[in-house]
């Protein structure tokens, strides 16, 4: 039988490193156009089981872009499951070479699931929404110093951009529904998950950019990769917090404000907040378990193709 191969990237500013197991060979590439077409041409050669890489802020979208046109087997992990991967095997330095050869091990033991292979139709509309969640952020923080600074001048240079980066943020608008608009899959999708009372479009658009294996996976999973499964504190008798962490922090954001518009017009997330809260639930966590229920009906909706039906109104 022909060996598995398993691969990591470690990917940096200049520089791809990259490492196979169980062989423990490395090849390091510039990060660049050039880099990327000699690392793609490696990576055929070999026929890699799996390839495995870190969500860098962005760093790995064009390695990422390349690798999905190649159809090659891809998993975007998580930093900090691969340095806990990296401290149960006993490595405590870090050097990029150091960190692939982890990442390779990673693959091929844990068998991460690789990610579905996005169009190019997919990656347009996530780099549209990333780029909208980036310029939604900048504009928090001017309106936020805008409330701090009392000169006049400070003041009037924070208005004019905060004009602009309204302006921008309704013109990304207006392109991410033209192109929902113009795809029949994103436009059906929008569709179903808005005819959820408190889904609008930014988050049925965060959803088809960001979540496109929602009704592919059980209910499980769709907490974890969202990163709304609550996770365990707990040593002998200490029970300690329980704690969200780690998933689509970006998917995670984006739900906050439809699940308070769902506690106040949605019957069936309404019930579960007020159940909780008359529990003596925290606000937050009955806020978080509000969230784990929307996407659990979403996700049903998308397995089924069928759209919301409030079980209150049901026959």
């Amino acid at each position: 039988m022909e060996e598995k191969v398993y691969i990591g990237i470690d990917i940096s500013q200049d520089s791809l490193d990259m490492a196979a197991y169980p062989s423990g060979q490395i090849w390091n590439y510039k990060n660049n156009q050039n880099g990327i077409a000699k690392t793609l041409a490696k990576l055929k050669s070999v026929k890699p089981e799996l390839i495995v890489m870190e969500a860098t802020g962005g760093l790995e979208i064009p390695l990422r872009d390349a690798l999905d046109e190649a159809d090659l087997p891809t998993a975007v992990i998580n930093p900090k499951r691969i340095r806990d991967h990296g401290r149960s095997m006993g490595v405590l330095a870090k050097t990029d070479k150091i960190d692939a050869k982890v990442m390779a091990h990673f693959a091929a033991k844990i068998e991460p699931p690789a990610q579905p292979a996005r169009s190019k139709e997919e990656r347009d509309l996530d780099s549209l929404l990333t780029r909208r969640n980036q310029l939604n952020d900048m504009l928090t923080a001017e309106r936020n110093r805008l409330k701090q600074h009392g000169e006049s001048g400070v003041q009037a240079d924070i208005k004019e951009h905060i004009l602009w980066l309204e302006s921008r943020i309704k013109s990304l608008d207006k392109e991410i529904k033209e192109k929902i608009q113009q795809n029949p899959t994103f436009k059906a999708k929008s569709e179903l998950y808005q005819s959820m009372k408190g889904v609008g479009y930014v988050f049925s658009s965060t959803l088809i950019a960001k979540a496109p294996e929602l009704g592919r996976i059980n209910q499980r999973e769709i907490a974890s990769l969202v990163g709304l499964a609550p996770v365990n504190k707990d040593s002998g008798k200490l029970r300690g917090k329980r704690m969200i962490q780690g998933g689509r922090a970006m998917v995670r954001k984006a739900a906050y404000m439809p699940v308070l518009s769902a506690i106040r017009y949605n019957p069936a997330i309404r019930a579960l907040y007020e159940r909780l809260i008359a529990k003596g639930k925290l606000h937050k966590v009955a806020l978080v378990a509000c969230m784990h229920k929307m996407l659990t009906i979403l996700n049903s909706m998308a397995k089924n193709n069928t759209p919301w039906r409030c079980p209150a109104l049901a026959v």
